[in-house]
């Protein structure tokens, strides 16, 4: 029993490749690359909220923090979860019993919302003993892409 080496013949058989055909590695790795283009700025906010402007320089956070938002239409969520407001005083509660005593929760409102809506979430968030509350903005001229934090005037 032989084996079967290429020869130089004609005519005879196909001789290995040497060379390993990178294109499907590479069609794969272009799918991933704009997979995680698209999908990487839905993961860093999840309610939809148009921030107001402000000039205030961003915070140094290195913990994620809790975050309340209230979208246009002034529905409130706690962490991306919708909360009706007979049920916003006792999962406000909840929040801050998870949280620690350095832990701020951040508020993240609709700039077309009326200060009146805004002061009542902040409001229920005094009420359930979190005072340290920062407000969320985006710098000026940024549109709503750069959220950066103003630290809010209640409990400091």
């Amino acid at each position: 029993m032989g084996m079967n080496l290429p020869s130089n013949r004609r005519g005879g058989r196909r001789a290995p490749m040497a060379d390993i055909n990178v294109t499907p590695l590479v069609d794969v790795m272009l799918v991933l690359l704009i997979i995680f283009m698209v999908t990487a700025p839905l993961l860093v906010t999840g309610v939809p909220v148009r921030l107001p402007e402000s000039r205030a320089s961003a915070l140094d956070q290195d913990k994620k923090p809790a975050i309340v938002s209230v979208d246009p239409e002034g529905a409130v969520f706690i962490n991306d979860d919708p909360v009706s407001d007979d049920a916003l005083p006792d999962r406000l509660n909840a929040l801050r019993a998870g949280l620690g005593p350095d832990e701020q929760v951040f508020l993240r409102a609709d700039a077309a919302l009326d200060y009146g809506r805004v002061m009542r979430v902040m409001g229920e968030l005094n009420r359930a003993g979190l005072d340290r509350v920062a407000l969320v903005t985006t710098g000026i001229g940024m549109g709503g892409s750069d959220p950066s934090t103003v630290r809010s005037v209640t409990g400091e």
